[in-house]
């Protein structure tokens, strides 16, 4: 367990772990995931996840919300890499630009939101298993920016119940 070197393998949009394992691998690479609303994001994990935590780059246009405001159960960490965004914690918007750390206690509410004149890219790393418990609060300043849920809710599909389209697999556009 854990010694064993994963299989990566190309797909049409980029490299991915097919395994659990360990591998080396270039983000430019890398397949991603995009959604229009929110961006673009690393999709290299093996497809049942990483087991212990989350980790993977998150780029944001100016004005796109990474998901909707929320509080996980779990601590959270966000590294801002290049670029400017908004980051909404506890209903009050702070400016944060590259080199800036968020921690993110358990059950704290936030949500990033790209900001400045172009693409913003954040290293998100978060824990994941059983415990594991997502809260959807409704926020008025989060909803300036599209990132408030309709209603509060512990369920994803209701929290983006207002988020229509399909997450598509796309090539790296950053590292710029």
């Amino acid at each position: 367990m854990g010694g064993e070197q994963a299989k990566v393998e190309e797909t049409e949009h980029g490299l991915t772990a097919a395994e659990p394992g360990w591998f080396v691998l270039n983000l430019a690479d890398a397949r991603w995931t995009g959604y229009e609303v929110a961006g673009r994001w690393t999709d290299f994990e093996p497809p049942e996840g990483f087991e212990h935590y989350g980790i993977g780059v998150h780029v944001l246009e100016p004005g796109q919300p990474n998901g909707k405001y929320h509080s996980e159960s779990v601590q959270e960490d966000f590294l801002v890499l290049a670029g400017e965004c908004i980051l909404i914690v506890e209903d009050e918007e702070r400016h944060l630009k590259a080199w800036d750390f968020f921690h993110c206690a358990p059950g704290t509410n936030h949500i990033i939101v790209g900001a400045g004149d172009g693409p913003c890219a954040i290293l998100m790393a978060g824990l994941r298993g059983e415990s594991k418990k997502l809260h959807y609060p409704v926020s008025e300043v989060a909803a300036r920016y599209g990132a408030s849920t309709p209603e509060e809710t512990d369920t994803p599909r209701v929290a983006y119940s207002d988020w229509g389209g399909d997450f598509e697999p796309v090539r790296a556009t950053w590292p710029l």
